[in-house]
């Protein structure tokens, strides 16, 4: 098991080149829960995650001669970036093997780091097969993003800072996928205030940790589809398996739904860029049931990285504001003749919704002569909006199909 010892000689190591992330005030999520909410904002991080705390500990506690042939690693963005940030501030060459489909600015902040970047593969277990044998061709040592002491006692390091930040906290919420971070603060947690309840949040599906506790012992989940690519790990990690069973107080799951409202919230509340897997703490609190998450005092939720494609957080966003009831698009058909589309908007802008798209087809398979299909997009103030909008398209005699 893991030592205070071990934890403060890494935050020792990580002082000069970490920073100490802010905690900020979650109004919002406070509202909703009746609990002071801090958000721990692992996304200011170096290289935009808590990632280069276990990297960098992990990699300047290697040997004169394990440095001699560089550092590899499998990563599809945030581990990818922070092994290759630590090892160019250690003056070692680093490798990375990517999936071949990883997020552009990801493959480019790599690179920009330092490191050598190799693309192929669907997987993360694809770039880890290459990891592994390009470490036994060369002799390189394999930077593993969760299974080691020394990766853990690293991201132990976020739980000193949220300690001494805020004496208080009594409730600490965790993004997990591999278990490096949620292991490394529930130990430091029980060493240091063991009253403190520690809960670990996974994409529902994607997590592999709720099977793995049950067995007693890491179990591959099933599926692997979520938008949170941060925490989708299919196998827990040995060395963080370990600490999480004996020391969690609990894991919960939320759905993509939830990941994409906690994100929206995260930006237009707390005005943070936060990437799904580092909102999923947020979604935890924002949809959990009251009795799963027994929240005790001050709350800290940890942010583990602001790392998103523009273009998934633009697609995230639409997710959000549908999965809040901000967004609805609909499919109608209405009579084709003069003046029928400006009756359709009008009983729409007597709702006060925003009219964000309108598309007017007539080549519908099964429109009549005198018929045409509207996809209207419209935005709304929320859900009881939402339903207004609805109601007065169904009072006006309209079919309407919601739209996916």
């Amino acid at each position: 098991m893991l030592t205070l010892d071990q934890i403060e000689a890494a935050a020792a190591l990580l002082a000069p080149v970490m920073r100490e992330t802010p905690m900020v005030a979650a109004r919002a999520l406070s509202e909703r829960t009746g609990h002071d909410v801090l958000l721990k904002c692992e996304n200011l991080q170096r290289t935009g995650s808590f990632k280069p705390r276990g990297a960098y500990n992990r990699i300047a506690n290697l040997s004169a001669d394990e440095r001699a042939n560089g550092v590899v690693a499998a990563s599809a963005g945030n581990h990818a970036q922070g092994v290759a940030w630590s090892a160019t501030k250690l003056g070692i060459p680093s490798t990375v093997f990517m999936p071949g489909a990883a997020a552009l600015p990801k493959v480019v902040a790599t690179k920009a780091y330092g490191a050598d970047v190799h693309l192929g593969g669907d997987t993360i277990d694809d770039a880890l097969v290459f990891a592994n044998e390009f470490a036994t061709r060369t002799g390189a040592v394999l930077i593993h993003p969760f299974d080691h002491i020394d990766i853990v006692a690293g991201q132990a390091t976020v739980a000193l800072e949220i300690l001494r930040q805020s004496p208080d906290v009594e409730t600490i919420v965790v993004p997990t996928g591999g278990g490096g971070l949620l292991a490394g603060i529930a130990v430091a947690v029980h060493l240091l205030a063991p009253h403190v309840r520690v809960i670990g949040v996974q994409a529902a599906s994607a997590a592999a940790w709720p099977d793995s506790l049950t067995a007693g012992k890491p179990v591959r989940a099933e599926s692997m589809a979520t938008m949170a690519d941060g925490i989708a790990v299919g196998l827990p990690g040995r060395v963080p398996f370990d600490h999480v069973a004996e020391l969690v107080d609990t894991i919960l799951t939320v759905s993509e739904d939830a990941l994409s409202r906690a994100l929206l919230l995260c930006m237009e509340r707390a005005k943070l860029i936060v990437e799904p897997a580092g909102a999923a703490g947020v979604a935890a609190l924002m949809t959990c049931a009251a009795e799963d998450l027994d929240l005790r005092g001050k709350v800290c939720v940890v942010l583990s990285g602001g790392n998103i494609d523009p273009l998934v957080l633009t697609h995230v966003i639409a997710h959000g504001l549908r999965a809040a009831g901000r967004f609805l698009a609909v499919k109608i058909t209405i009579a084709d003749r003069p003046g029928g589309l400006s009756t359709l908007l009008n009983v729409v802008s007597g709702t006060g919704a925003s009219v964000v798209d309108v598309v007017h087809s007539r080549t519908g398979d099964k429109l009549g002569l005198d018929e045409v299909e509207v996809l209207l997009t419209v935005e709304t103030r929320g859900p009881t909006h939402r339903a207004a909008v609805l109601a007065s398209l169904a009072d006006a005699g309209y079919v309407v199909v919601e739209q996916g």
